[in-house]
């Protein structure tokens, strides 16, 4: 039974505690408390002309949304781009940019532990990834141009709405997917998003997808953006993803061979929330003979499909997740099983 490797190794970067990973130099200037760690409810810093300053490096949430950037939102596909996913979720998203070492464009940044670095001026502000090409933002008043060069990236300019920078972005190729699942996008893709750094150690974020020719209409997404002080980026090289391709050669419906129909009352007892460790609350549901599971940050209820009465395929990660009982006979936990390895998750509501 094959699995995409590619989202289950994602799936475990996430889960990795960010110490194991990052360099530790402490920031200099940043507020501290009396012991000497960083005040993140301090209030935000501010630039000389009096907007907030964005700079530091950053992580921002949003795991769910990494594999369905549409959550529990419907705008709508058009007929081309409808067939283009379905047909990427059967495949387990074994054609995904991220498979060639390809730029992510315009979800970079923002699922996972990858950390963005900002660097602000009075004219322009640059994102650092550690996984994609740098990003600049011009803050010098100029409008998007009318043809942008499609590039990867695309093209971006900000204003300042109050305290909120508003970034418009457009010019991106076709060659993206939205989401690590597999959503497509037109040429004609427009990103508005909308940064409000609420205090020092904290950013609110707001995107909002707008393409005509993919999408009936647009959506937005809200994500929460920490900062990570004390640390650096490091530089994050793919080179080996390409050559391993050739073995992503499952499909969905080997798998959905084996679907089983489960009782209602069983998929019942399985409802409530399972702590994955660092990879955050997974919330799972059941109604009308379906159970879904949601990711931590966003991206909605996501459907599993039962090859046993415990055992369910999870075709948006897929991974299998496993469910388990105590000896009093009440469901005590849950294992996503991935390529990697087991990823155990006790329960914690019911």
């Amino acid at each position: 039974m094959m699995k995409n490797a590619l989202i289950a190794a994602i799936v475990l970067g996430v889960a990795a505690p960010a110490g194991a990973q990052w360099l530790r130099q402490p920031t200099p200037g940043i507020p501290r408390t009396a012991l000497g760690k960083p005040d993140l409810i301090a209030p935000p810093p501010r630039s000389q002309d009096g907007t907030p300053d964005l700079s530091g490096i950053w992580q921002i949430g949003g795991l769910g949304y990494s594999f369905n950037i549409l959550g529990d939102q419907d705008p709508g596909m058009r007929p081309w781009a409808a067939a283009l996913y379905k047909e990427r979720q059967a495949s387990y998203a074994k054609e995904s940019p991220s498979t060639r070492c390809l730029p992510a464009g315009p979800r970079a940044g923002l699922f996972g532990q990858s950390l963005v670095k900002i660097i602000q001026t009075r004219s322009q502000l640059a994102v650092l990834y550690e996984e994609d090409p740098t990003r600049q933002i011009f803050l010098d008043g100029r409008e998007l141009p009318e043809e942008p060069n499609p590039t990867w990236m695309g093209y971006s300019v900000g204003q300042w709405d109050g305290d909120t920078l508003v970034v418009r972005t457009a010019g991106y190729n076709e060659r993206t997917w939205l989401d690590l699942g597999g959503h497509p996008h037109s040429d004609a893709l427009r990103l508005t998003e909308r940064f409000h750094r609420t205090d020092f150690g904290h950013m609110d974020l707001q995107i909002t997808f707008d393409d005509p020719k993919a999408y009936d209409r647009p959506w937005t997404i809200a994500m929460k953006v920490q900062l990570v002080p004390d640390t650096d980026l490091l530089e994050y090289v793919c080179n080996e993803n390409e050559k391993d391709a050739h073995h992503l050669v499952g499909h969905i419906d080997d798998e959905r061979k084996d679907e089983v129909r489960v009782d209602d009352a069983i998929l019942a007892q399985y409802a409530g929330v399972y702590r994955a460790g660092p990879l955050g609350e997974l919330r799972v549901s059941a109604a009308d003979g379906q159970l879904t599971v949601e990711l931590p940050g966003g991206g909605g209820r996501q459907p599993l499909f039962a090859q046993s009465s415990t055992r369910f395929m999870f075709p948006a990660t897929g991974a299998m997740i496993e469910f388990f009982k105590d000896s009093r006979g009440s469901v005590s936990h849950l294992i996503m099983r991935i390529v990697e390895g087991d990823v155990p998750a006790p329960r914690i509501v019911d």
